[in-house]
């Protein structure tokens, strides 16, 4: 892990994706008091608030919500180096909880290619790339009990200039109702061992992504995800994250904990360090549409 300080840099991207205002986000009173809009915008669902699936991911792990055609998203993704378990209560207090370590930034942005589909990119800070690419063959409701899409990824380190690593994964979910979503994720992911292949019998991991989400109160919401390794490559810990989120509008707030620094999916198939380690943790995502 390469530690990186809360730059200034950051805080102010942070503040201003906060500052954008709701005229531009969506709100739950736009989506009922509103006059009618244009014919195109009202043919397009994908633009609807959706109460149970409030973010296209959990913590890590993607969920079925769809980007529309034309509009994107942004997110940032910070998780602190320092373990919650390390040294005696009074250091960590004094340590502000390992917000004064160094820590893990992600930055990704996605954009809904076409009807259904969307791309992303993400990087984090110890110069990981994470290019993606997510089809929804079918929405819940839509003649299916169950969402379903297919997922394909690629990251590289250094950049993305060497140790690729590939993902195919599908993505079931259950909406019950406007309150809870539940993912069932069954990914592989290649390459997920950092060793050279010639000195490893695992070179690859398929791992199961488990995650729940519930909506408590009416933009406030509870997560959990985990992401059990089935075969391969299987180090350490599962990766278990859980939080708390608020939505307002079209930026959504969380505060999570989790048992490793991963963020993509080579990093969650690798797992965490060890269950007595958490970290303390943020995302901020804002949509714009």
């Amino acid at each position: 892990m390469t530690g990186t300080r809360i730059t200034t840099a950051t805080l102010a991207i942070t503040f201003f994706l906060a500052g954008l205002g709701p005229a531009v986000a969506q709100t739950d009173e736009q989506s009922t008091q509103t006059p009618a809009q244009p014919a195109a915008q009202e043919a397009d669902p994908d633009r609807d608030i959706n109460l149970a699936q409030p973010d296209f991911t959990l913590g890590a792990l993607p969920t079925t919500l769809r980007v529309p055609r034309y509009k994107s998203s942004f997110r940032i993704t910070h998780r602190f180096g320092r373990s919650l378990g390390s040294g005696d209560f009074g250091d960590l207090v004094s340590d502000l909880f390992g917000l004064d370590n160094g820590a893990i930034i992600g930055l990704e942005y996605r954009f809904g290619l076409f009807r259904g589909g969307q791309v992303g990119i993400h990087r984090t800070s110890d110069k990981t790339i994470q290019f993606m690419g997510q089809y929804s063959f079918r929405r819940q409701g839509e003649g299916s009990p169950l969402g379903l899409d297919i997922l394909a990824a690629i990251e590289g380190l250094d950049n993305f200039q060497e140790s690729y690593s590939p993902t195919l994964g599908v993505l079931l979910s259950y909406q019950a109702g406007t309150r809870a979503a539940l993912y069932f994720e069954p990914m592989y992911v290649n390459n997920s061992n950092p060793l050279p292949e010639e000195l490893v019998e695992d070179n690859s991991t398929f791992v199961i992504g488990l995650g729940a989400r519930l909506r408590f109160l009416q933009t406030a919401y509870l997560f959990v995800e985990g992401v059990p390794r089935v075969s391969g490559h299987d180090p350490g810990v599962d990766h278990i994250s859980f939080g708390i989120e608020k939505r307002a509008g079209g930026h959504l707030f969380q505060l999570n904990f989790s048992n490793s620094l991963g963020t993509t999916f080579g990093q969650l198939a690798r797992g965490g360090f060890d269950n007595d380690d958490w970290h303390l943790g943020f995302n901020i995502s804002r949509k714009f549409f």
